[in-house]
């Protein structure tokens, strides 16, 4: 059935599998992925091992709401570099001077055809930074700026891994599971080392989530696809790992895995609507001064 029974905080409510629930919010498939990474629409759990649905009050609240459909897809409208500069109304060099600093975060990517990656931002998040910050559009950069340029790393791939690792700790409250979201971000020898029992490594790496959907099919590509989703410079390590300690205490407390015996109990991962990060389709020819008008509007 396409309707099912779900357990929501106890409670059986109706919900629908991702796939009509993006039909009926009049959503593509990538849209309502990063709808649901981003909170926007909310899921509820279909029982152990099963793929978590949407409720049907949540379909109807979203359908209800002012100006729907449009409302929603401008939430998830997502630009490249070219785009995003033109919306702000800044050259492409100073979009991507601003983006390399970590002035707004990426919230998906994808490796291009020469092992390059290709960002994508939300462009909610281009008019907020553009109406905050209006001095970094215009005139010369400021020195702080420019020696934050200077001493940094490019931020983009860091300030995507603390999005999305934000977004998956808001899909769960299970301690092992918020342990094992933590730990997607640490590369196996980090691991090991923050998580020297065998068998507490075991269960989180078998919670442990895809950070990212992007089709590694080689080996060039998965270096690349690494390079944006493990953490490198020792102190964003040092972080997670203070992060991952704090974690993994509470998950000992709240569930200890001391054993084998312990851990015979399989844990499913949860699921998340499945997408591959290949190239985007087209954006609907929707001008730049309309989709400026419709963000601030929004509000």
């Amino acid at each position: 059935m396409a309707v099912q029974q779900c357990q929501k905080r106890g409670t059986a409510v109706a919900a629908v599998p991702f796939a009509r629930a993006a039909r009926e919010l009049e959503l593509k498939p990538r849209e309502f992925e990063l709808a649901v990474q981003l909170g926007l629409v909310r899921t509820v759990s279909a029982g152990p091992g099963g793929r978590r649905r949407v409720a049907r009050e949540e379909i109807d609240r979203h359908v209800a709401g002012p100006g729907f459909p449009e409302a929603l897809r401008t939430r998830v409208w997502v630009v490249g570099t070219s785009e995003g500069a033109e919306l702000m109304g800044i050259s492409p060099a100073r979009f991507g001077r601003l983006a390399r600093a970590g002035c707004f975060a990426p919230v998906r990517f994808y490796v291009n055809r020469y092992r390059a990656v290709v960002w994508h931002y939300l462009a909610t998040d281009l008019v907020d930074f553009a109406d905050a910050s209006p001095e970094l559009l215009t005139g010369r950069t400021p020195a702080a700026l420019r020696d934050a340029l200077e001493e940094r790393e490019d931020r983009r791939a860091r300030g995507w891994r603390a999005r999305r690792l934000d977004q998956l700790l808001a899909l769960t409250d299970d301690p092992w599971e918020r342990a094992a979201a933590t730990a997607s971000v640490l590369g196996p020898e980090q691991l090991a080392d923050a998580v020297p029992d065998p068998y507490e490594r075991a269960r989180v790496s078998e919670l442990r989530p895809e950070l990212s959907a992007v089709r590694a099919d080689t080996q060039a590509v998965r270096v690349v696809v690494e390079r944006v989703t493990l953490a490198a410079d020792p102190e964003e390590i040092a972080w997670y790992r203070k992060q991952l300690t704090d974690a993994l205490a509470r998950a000992r407390a709240a569930c200890p895995v001391t054993g084998p015996e312990g851990y015979a109990v399989r844990v499913t991962a949860r699921e998340e609507p499945s997408a591959q990060e290949a190239r985007p389709a087209p954006e609907p020819a929707v001008g730049l001064r309309a989709l400026w008008g419709r963000l601030r509007g929004r509000r």
